[in-house]
């Protein structure tokens, strides 16, 4: 049997990561910025976006972190 994958993100850290991902995926339309930058912005904003949505960040499980109880 699968082993769940166990969250290690607190509510408002999600929120947090989610906007913050939002904001990084919407800023290159509105701000004109280099085209390494945009993509430096895409990658970061996915990445917050994804880890507020499942609830796990691998940054967090490297370094044995948790914000949850």
């Amino acid at each position: 049997m699968a082993k769940a994958i166990e969250q290690n993100q607190s509510t408002l850290d999600r929120f947090i990561r989610i906007l913050a991902g939002g904001a990084c995926l919407i800023i290159p339309s509105y701000v004109p910025v280099a085209g390494w930058l945009m993509l430096t912005l895409l990658v970061i904003g996915l990445y917050l976006i994804f880890s507020g949505l499942s609830g796990q960040c691998l940054i967090y499980k490297m370094l044995g972190f948790k914000t949850c109880k």
